[in-house]
């Protein structure tokens, strides 16, 4: 299968201290939706500016659909459609004026622009709200809009930069079955970066996870978790004080990858048979003194993996980015 994108060792600082990429390597077969997971901060947006030419990286090279980022922008962005964080479209025009508008930026005009139009309308599901002002629009509605102002120029490789983010859990589910549909109507090749793990697992055929501007794993969803054998066992702990002495119980079991997650709060291990670990380690944790409020065994997820290759998960890895960025806001910014 052809590669749609290869990126090799990008790397990429911003001033002093602030690395956003440190040799960050992958490869994008054609005609796959492909899953960039990682927690705001880690570098997923500025590996989508670097790959659509708008920002370039200190040292590495990249190519989309053939055509180098640095030697031939030009030609990168002829055949890339992007769809950044924050919408693109005029909230005063409707939705039909904002695809014409986009199809003219791009050369195109007459009865193959208007067709094209049409098409798209049709495909997401917005023919009979194109005449409306954009501002009317549900949120879900306008993304679906800037989607296809990506698509207007017929790309071969679509960009999603986060998406879903700010969309209710309902749009988000709805937005998922587009992005499916639109890769196997215009047999794109999708590139999507997102920190929502079930994103990933209904969307990605390949993916790779990327912690502090490096890629960490990559493979299918499926073959990620698969590599964690047996089952996650999460206790929720009475007092976090005793995250401890819990954590001394679990280790005496045998039980592998034993954590405190949520400062303290909870207990996270994992065992070959979940089921059967439970009965020993509560015995174990009552003999401590150290009480249990809840307890519950699960299949590994892709939170599960990065905890195990980061040692954090990832809504404590956005904290942390959190925290670090405000840190180097100068005082009088604040």
């Amino acid at each position: 299968m052809p590669e749609a994108i290869v990126a090799e060792d990008l790397r990429k600082s911003y001033g002093k201290g602030v690395l956003a990429l440190d040799g960050l390597s992958f490869t994008v077969p054609a005609g796959t939706i492909f899953g960039v997971l990682g927690p705001n901060g880690a570098g997923k947006s500025t590996t989508v500016r670097i790959l659509c030419t708008l920002s370039r990286a200190d040292s590495g090279r990249a190519t989309v659909a053939g055509a180098d980022v640095t030697a031939d922008p030009q030609g990168v962005r002829r055949r890339i459609g992007y769809v950044g964080q924050n919408s693109g479209v005029d909230k005063e025009a409707t939705g039909r004026e904002n695809l014409l508008l986009q199809g003219r930026l791009q050369g195109l005009g007459g009865a193959a622009l208007s067709g094209r139009v049409d098409e798209l309308l049709e495909v997401i599901d917005l023919k009979a709200a194109q005449h409306r002002v954009v501002r009317t629009y549900s949120g879900g509605m306008k993304r679906r809009l800037d989607i296809a102002m990506g698509l207007v120029h017929r790309p071969q490789v679509l960009f999603l930069d986060e998406p879903t983010t700010g969309l209710d859990p309902e749009s988000r589910a709805a937005m998922w079955g587009e992005v499916r549909r639109l890769s196997e109507v215009e047999a794109l090749t999708i590139l999507l970066t997102t920190h929502y793990l079930e994103e990933i697992d209904r969307l990605a055929s390949a993916m790779v996870i990327v912690d502090r501007g490096r890629v960490v794993a990559e493979g299918t969803p499926e073959t990620l978790k698969r590599r964690l054998e047996g089952d996650t066992i999460r206790a929720q702990l009475a007092q976090a004080a005793q995250s401890g002495e819990a954590r001394a119980c679990a280790e005496r079991l045998g039980l592998k990858g034993v954590r405190a997650l949520e400062d303290g709060r909870v207990l996270s291990a994992r065992a070959a048979n979940g089921a059967q670990a439970v009965p020993g380690l509560l015995s174990a944790l009552e003999q401590a003194g150290v009480r249990v409020d809840e307890v519950a065994v699960a299949r590994p997820s892709l939170d599960d993996v990065y905890l195990t290759l980061t040692g954090r998960r990832i809504e404590d890895a956005e904290r942390s980015a959190a925290q670090e960025a405000e840190a180097r806001q100068p005082t009088w910014g604040r």
